[in-house]
């Protein structure tokens, strides 16, 4: 590490076969929690490069551990986090939301690092047991619509350096790589970014290769569709800049959608909203987000039909229903 260290140091970068052998090393906990926050703080200094992001995610992907999820169509439905907004749980009742639709999820997640509760956090809360079993999670694909992957179940890496990130309490190049190494593969991605050239990195990555997707990242900030101002939208097929407005949505105050200060209180406001008694902010916010999912998966289907079907799983309680199957499976 200490050669590694001293080339970043330097100002030069990894090249793609270094970055992935390093991660492997880290996998491998041959390194001390001194060398693991340098070499993590490097890229909170300096941007990431594509050939060191697509190095790592391969290293991430080659140890993973894998399920076949590919029967059923899935999304995944992930931001990066490290936002630094402290918003509910927004891609998670999110991904309850399209789940009761009808449309498979396998939602990919961990605990919080740097706000007060990540999608592991609220699952947990709720009761659900963290699984790697291929057979357990299809049972859950095939009762409730969605399953969780736990990404430390998955991705030993994360695992070797869950306690320096979490001394660290900032957003790392592991937040940037959590959306990009789902162990199941789906075929369809929703992915929020907290800035604009990790976005464009997703974008460069992802365009080489078969899957559907969309990546997030408004322009105040968020790494999901915050209705607090415009965002940016990109596709295989382009990019554009949408605002609320142009959705047929009044701009909310970021106050608005604020998560608490706990995981108890976050957990309250994922019940009150999943309930159906969500405030209209709260609501158009997580339908808005849960809409443009089911575009990205069908993209003949208009946003305008996407979201009343997404209304009818919320006011309809089957995205309720769908966390009740999940946990009690």
């Amino acid at each position: 590490m200490k050669t590694i260290l001293n080339k970043l140091y330097s100002h030069e970068r990894l090249s793609k076969s270094e970055a992935t052998q390093v991660l492997k090393d880290i996998a491998a906990e041959k390194y001390n929690d001194a060398h693991l926050a340098s070499f993590m703080t490097v890229f909170m200094m300096r941007p990431i490069t594509a050939d060191e992001l697509s190095g790592f995610r391969d290293a991430l992907n080659e140890l993973a551990i894998k399920v076949d999820l590919s029967d059923y169509n899935t999304i995944d439905i992930v931001g990066t986090g490290g936002d630094g907004k402290n918003t509910f749980n927004i891609s998670t009742l999110t991904s309850f939301i399209v789940a009761g639709t009808g449309q498979k999820v396998a939602k990919h997640g961990n605990y919080s690092v740097s706000s007060q509760s990540g999608s592991s956090d609220m699952l947990e809360s709720f009761g659900y047991n963290f699984t790697n079993e291929e057979r357990v999670l299809r049972a859950h694909l095939e009762e409730a619509n969605i399953c969780f992957l736990h990404a430390p179940k998955f991705h030993p890496a994360m695992k070797a350096v869950s306690s320096t990130r979490k001394a660290l309490a900032l957003k790392t190049f592991f937040n940037m790589l959590g959306p990009l190494v789902n162990p199941s593969a789906p075929q369809n991605h929703m992915l929020g970014t907290f800035n604009l050239e990790v976005a464009r990195l997703y974008n460069y990555i992802l365009q080489a290769e078969n899957v559907n997707y969309g990546i997030i990242h408004a322009l105040d900030g968020y790494d999901e569709i915050s209705l607090t101002g415009a965002f940016k939208f990109f596709t295989k097929h382009g990019e554009q800049i949408i605002s609320p407005e142009d959705l047929g949505q009044k701009r909310i105050q970021q106050a608005a959608i604020f998560g608490g200060n706990s995981v108890a209180d976050a957990a309250k406001i994922f019940k009150t909203i999943i309930d159906g008694n969500g405030s209209d902010a709260q609501n158009n916010v997580v339908l808005t987000n849960a809409a443009f999912a089911l575009t990205i998966v069908d993209e003949t289907k208009p946003f305008e039909t996407a979201f009343e079907e997404v209304k009818a799983s919320l006011f309809g309680l089957k995205a309720k229903q769908t966390l009740e199957k999940l946990v009690r499976i």
